[in-house]
């Protein structure tokens, strides 16, 4: 077995932890306690949360000192197995809350298995990337690891639970961090962006960045960027100018299609040509920046057929409220309408503890659980929002420090795992309360109310300093 060095806990982070799990119990009871103050009763929430707390603790010290470490390599595919069959499971026999089936129901208490599905998740990730053999380069172990992250995203997917599947894109960081290439994240990130474009502005604007954006890039690999320049800009001006052209009597036939149709016909000729004239020469760089593009044109075109067929109706709702495509501040824009009240309300030091009005007297849905940071921003203010997020940022940057300093790489690529899960879960949390990502539903780590992501969140992160503890890992 190997020797554990009970001196060497991080108290930083567990204190790190205990202050923002004090500090949400208080913003839980301020949302929830009625007129008549404190009343000890399991069904207020801010009794459910004591128990939640207490029994969070429990977990936490016998992680700490009862269980052993070599438990987790041991278990990693049988965990893993039982969470996807509890996430297709939950999806028919599960609790429906707010259009979602994601719950367990046992009496009082509700059990969330996608939240749980994280722990699993990171474990398998670190035991099957901490083996010698393994290498991104191979593509078994790259499918194996895709294969890993994707399956739950499906099963959660399948409970509508689309902001919980969010946070499993971000162990593709974790990927990267251990040899993934980084063009993985890159087509993420412009599939995004192409995404957006073609719902705020049209296909033919989307088509025609797609366009600049490739055509320089081509220009930069094949070290003639000013070329490329030359080249592209000229095309993309006369492209532009092809819906005044349209309208011309002598051009009148080419009104038989829009003009995102004969963009996507001119440039995607021109994109096939140049793939050919790549592998001729085996130019390996054109021919993927060639393929890219054409993949790209695939999903402009595929962005109506996603948004109208795939979405549900109150996610493109969201959607095109977020994009100020459409506003509705009393519909689906109400929660995050009253959640940027709330905040902007607190000014710069808050109202003071119970002092919210938005909150205390419910003008803000969720205010307990996935908006809480609206409360702690109306009765706290700028700067005890500003304390959170520089909490979290220690927090996060401390495990990623002390994950880079371990020896061992299992223990290395879990401490990446559970940095990870936590920045996922602020960001989304925190851009979907202030109206900067659509309203998803994701609890904010260790403030929110809620005992599965409370459990789940003291698991990952104390299972992590467990195994730091340790002068072997397993």
């Amino acid at each position: 077995m190997p020797e554990v060095n009970y001196k060497k806990l991080d108290w930083v982070v567990v204190g790190l932890y205990l202050l923002l799990v004090v500090f949400g119990w208080m913003n839980i009871f301020s949302s929830s306690v009625g007129e008549g103050g404190f009343v000890f009763s399991i069904k207020e929430k801010y009794v459910m949360d004591l128990i939640w707390v207490g029994s969070a603790l429990v977990l936490a010290i016998l992680i700490l000192f009862i269980i052993p470490s070599r438990v987790y390599p041991a278990i990693s595919w049988p965990f893993y197995g039982l969470m996807v069959l509890m996430l297709v499971a939950v999806a028919f026999v599960g609790v429906e809350v707010n259009g979602s089936k994601s719950w367990f129901a046992i009496g009082p208490f509700r059990l969330q298995p996608a939240e749980f599905s994280k722990i699993a998740t990171a474990i398998l990730l670190a035991q099957l990337m901490s083996k010698y053999e393994f290498k991104f380069s191979n593509p078994k172990d790259f499918i194996r690891i895709l294969t890993v992250i994707g399956v739950p995203i499906l099963a959660i997917l399948l409970e509508k639970e689309t902001g919980s599947a969010l946070v499993y894109l971000g162990f593709l960081i974790v990927c990267y961090r251990e040899g993934m290439t980084g063009w993985i994240l890159v087509t993420g990130l412009l599939a995004i962006l192409f995404f957006i474009l073609t719902l705020v502005f049209s296909p033919f604007v989307a088509i025609l960045v797609l366009a600049g954006l490739f055509g320089i890039s081509a220009g930069f690999y094949q070290r003639k960027p000013l070329l490329g320049a030359a080249i592209t800009v000229p095309v993309i001006v006369l492209l532009a100018f092809l819906p005044r052209l349209m309208r011309l009597e002598s051009l009148a036939f080419l009104t038989r299609f829009e003009p995102e149709v004969w963009a996507a016909m001119l440039t995607g000729v021109t994109a096939l040509v140049l793939t050919a004239l790549a592998f001729l020469h085996r130019n390996r760089q054109l021919r993927n920046l060639m393929l890219g593009f054409l993949l790209g044109l695939a999903l402009i075109f595929s962005v109506e057929l996603v948004f109208e067929k795939v979405l549900k109706e109150h996610q493109r709702a969201r959607i095109e409220v977020l994009l100020g495509i459409k506003e509705d501040p009393m519909g689906v824009g109400y929660n995050v309408h009253q959640s940027l009240v709330a905040i902007g309300s607190g000014g710069l030091a808050g109202k003071g503890f119970l002092g919210g009005t938005q909150t205390r007297f419910d003008f803000v849905p969720e205010q307990s659980t996935d908006f809480i940071f609206c409360t702690i921003g109306e009765e706290w203010g700028f700067l005890g929002t500003l304390g959170i997020l520089i909490v979290y940022l220690i927090l996060i940057l401390r495990l990623i420090g002390s994950a880079e300093k371990q020896k061992d790489a299992f223990v290395r690529i879990y401490g990446w795992c559970v940095a990870v899960c936590l920045l996922m879960h602020v960001v989304i949390n925190i851009c979907m309360t202030i109206g900067l990502m659509p309203v998803i539903g994701i609890p904010l780590p260790l403030l929110s109310y809620g005992g599965s992501s409370l459990w789940a969140f003291t698991i990952l992160l104390f299972i992590y300093l467990r195994l730091d503890m340790e002068k072997k890992s397993y």
